[in-house]
């Protein structure tokens, strides 16, 4: 099929914009063609864009023979541009329609297509995400990433307007950022090298200059447990501020969660019905318990933790149905801490650390540092890490190390929590874990 030339023709509105206001006016759109229906004397394209769709509607006794002809060529998925006549109609949901002058196709699908566009057959998650351009089509899932987008925005806006200063730090380290956590190797001209496990040490050290630091960016971690929640490329946003402890940034997260929330609940409440999901605002402050009062909480529901583990998902499952909504697990063992993680002073077995829980899900992982050169260098010690592995952290000890606290939230598991999904692929773009490293 011959592809048109785009020539002179700009959109004047998207589909959304088309309303019964504009009867009778003349409009051109561009999209993709989602679905067509032929009744013989009539054919009904449905045309969809980024913002929804719109039915182009082709009586054939009405629009000249090129137009019919033409018109009978088009297949899902093809890119097309319509210019025509604004009409009102009972037959559509919307009361409008458009009766074409001239269709345009400036781009073709190769069929049989991978997926229904449509979303009326389902798919296999693997199916999709092997397809996953196309699969980003369907409505439900462009309204999963508006509203992440959305909520990106609100965090942006919510940390500037407290000072924080947005930083971006290497992806290409020497070293472990912490221990704990399989490493991805790159070749580096020469030398030894890995993909950047979050921003943690940088970050620490970036309060000498700014205080008040935040990033939002891509990490890496070899995860080798395949699981609804995990997956290797991350986004964290990740806070860290000095003169301040854990009570401090714990604060900060908590409202931060409430503004982000109550503006996905305002602004995104279009692709909320969409995924047929309500966003819970939450009142503040969130409930904190401690490790212990967890640990005893699970114990007398028989779901039994030995004291200074991290708690096994189906502990959190037990913990989501106790608490159906946010709050912080505080206090947690030195021994299930990362090595920067404040020890209490009031117990050397307990930290400052904490987790800010959703239900099940682990959002936001954070605590107060250790902010002491010689304690630091213990607890690298401590955790089978060598401190000269860590001698450029270490030298900013040097040059006034002030009392600092941080947290850490990956953006799919939050995510997760605005759009209801169960599945932490299903709000990554291009998911990469174990199995998967294309498209």
């Amino acid at each position: 099929m011959k592809i048109d030339e785009l020539g002179d023709w700009r959109r004047t509105h998207y589909s959304v914009d088309v309303t019964s206001d504009l009867s009778g006016k003349e409009v051109i759109i561009f999209g993709w063609v989602l679905d067509i229906r032929d009744l013989g004397g009539i054919r009904f394209i449905i045309l969809q864009d980024r913002e929804g769709d719109v039915q182009i509607t082709i009586p054939r006794k009405k629009v000249n023979a090129e137009m019919v002809k033409k018109a009978e060529t088009l297949q899902r998925q093809y890119s097309i541009g319509v210019k025509g006549t604004v009409q009102k109609t009972k037959m559509t949901p919307r009361g409008v329609e458009i009766i074409p002058s001239e269709i345009k196709v400036v781009g073709e699908a190769q069929h049989p297509l991978p997926l229904d566009v449509t979303g009326r057959t389902p798919a296999d998650i693997d199916v999709r995400l092997d397809a996953r351009v196309l699969d980003l089509f369907r409505q439900e899932n462009r309204a999963i990433f508006r509203i992440q987008h959305v909520a990106l925005e609100a965090t942006r806006r919510f940390l500037t307007e407290l000072g924080f200063i947005e930083v971006q730090t290497p992806r290409i380290i020497a070293s472990a950022t912490e221990g704990g956590a399989a490493l991805f190797p790159v070749n580096y001209y020469e030398k030894e090298a890995y993909l950047a496990q979050s921003p943690q040490l940088y970050k620490e050290q970036l309060v000498i200059d700014f205080e008040k630091v935040f990033e939002i960016g891509h990490f890496f971690r070899a995860e080798e447990s395949h699981t609804r929640r995990h997956t290797s490329e991350f986004v964290s946003i990740d806070i860290e501020q000095a003169f301040a402890t854990a009570d401090d940034v714990m604060e900060i997260l908590e409202e931060l969660m409430h503004y982000v929330c109550e503006v996905v609940d305002d602004r995104c409440r279009k692709e909320l019905r969409i995924l047929r999901h309500r966003v819970e605002v939450p009142e503040t402050p969130f409930k904190r318990f401690t490790y212990d009062q967890v640990v005893d909480e699970l114990k007398k529901k028989g779901a039994e933790v030995a004291w200074g583990e991290d708690l096994p998902t189906p502990a959190l499952r037990v913990l989501g149905k106790l608490h159906p909504s946010f709050y912080f697990i505080t206090d947690w063992p030195k021994t299930a801490r990362a090595f920067y993680i404040k020890t209490r002073e009031d117990n050397p077995k307990l930290t400052y650390g904490f987790d800010l829980m959703w239900r099940s899900i682990e959002l936001t992982s954070g605590g107060s540092r250790v902010d002491s050169k010689e304690v630091l260098i213990e607890r690298l010690k401590e955790k089978g890490l060598n401190p000269d592995s860590f001698r450029f952290h270490l030298q900013a000890f040097d040059y006034g190390m002030p009392p600092h606290a941080g947290w850490a939230t990956g953006l799919e598991r939050f995510t997760m929590m605005l759009t209801g999904k169960q599945n932490i692929r299903e709000v990554t773009l291009f998911p990469r874990d174990r199995f998967r490293l294309t498209p």
